[in-house]
């Protein structure tokens, strides 16, 4: 045997645990060594994967579209009645309904009526603008066909017929024109689809009291815009001939005073 087993041997048998220590250790770091390998590759596994990801972005129009599409449509106005649009049912008459539209938005707001009927119903008015808080009455005018095959028509149903009532964001002082629609169609929202129902005007209901009720009142809306603005300068008489209303009354007043004057001289 050689001297140097002869050594180990006995430096064995004085340190019995030596071996079994330095075995642990060497394994222990080799595993280490390993795990070090294996998380640096994971690192740069997720760090291509990260890289390959911000290389390769989604189109943002694509999300915004998909984003939008995924949210309720923010109304702009708010309607009376708010699903429904109520008329009498006379066959053979042109009859109508009310309903109020109110921007209940901070912004002005275009709106615009639609029809599955076109030739049989019209609106006025068609569209408009509306301030931040304003509220009109708008009269829409159907002709009642008589029903087929002298069929008696199912009244307090919803018709065929529909309305489509449809809101624009715009800038202060735009008027309203249909092709605004047309020229900005990705930003019009459709406040509502409104269905027709034929109420029986031999029956009173709350519904006909209603409509009776928003009928006057947008005809007196119409009334009051065919009336002229007040006039807040002078007076005009004749033609080109303006009046001032303090010289006016200073004329009387001088005129009553020389009247006065010879009274009581006399």
């Amino acid at each position: 045997m050689a001297i140097g087993d002869r050594q180990n041997q006995k430096l064995f048998k004085l340190f019995p645990f030596w071996q079994r220590r330095t075995t642990t250790s060497s394994s222990s770091s080799a595993l280490t060594e390993n795990q070090s390998q294996n998380y640096r590759s994971s690192r740069h596994g997720n760090r291509n994967t990260v890289s390959s990801a911000v290389s390769k972005p989604s189109s943002p129009l694509t999300v915004s579209s998909f984003a939008r599409s995924l949210l309720p449509t923010r109304r702009r106005l708010r309607l009376d009645p708010s699903s429904y649009l109520y008329f009498p049912y006379e066959p053979g008459k042109q009859v109508r309904s009310a309903i109020k539209i109110k921007n209940k938005s901070k912004s002005h707001t275009a709106f615009k009526f639609q029809t599955t009927a076109p030739k049989s119903c019209y609106m006025r008015p068609p569209g408009g603008v509306l301030a931040p808080g304003e509220s009109v009455f708008a009269t829409v005018f159907k002709f009642v066909e008589h029903p087929e095959n002298n069929e008696k028509q199912q009244l307090n149903q919803k018709s065929k017929v529909k309305f489509k009532i449809m809101s624009l964001k715009v800038k202060p002082g735009v008027e309203y024109v249909p092709e605004l629609f047309e020229e900005q169609k990705n930003q019009v929202a459709v406040e509502q689809v409104l269905r027709v129902i034929f109420l029986d005007v031999d029956r009173p209901s709350a519904a006909m009291e209603k409509l009776k009720r928003q009928l006057d009142e947008a005809e007196a809306a119409v009334e009051s815009r065919k009336k002229p603005p007040p006039e807040t300068g002078p007076r005009v008489v004749g033609e080109g001939l303006v009046i001032d209303e303090w010289k006016e009354r200073r004329e009387k007043y001088l005129a009553r005073q020389q009247v006065e004057a010879i009274d009581s001289s006399s």
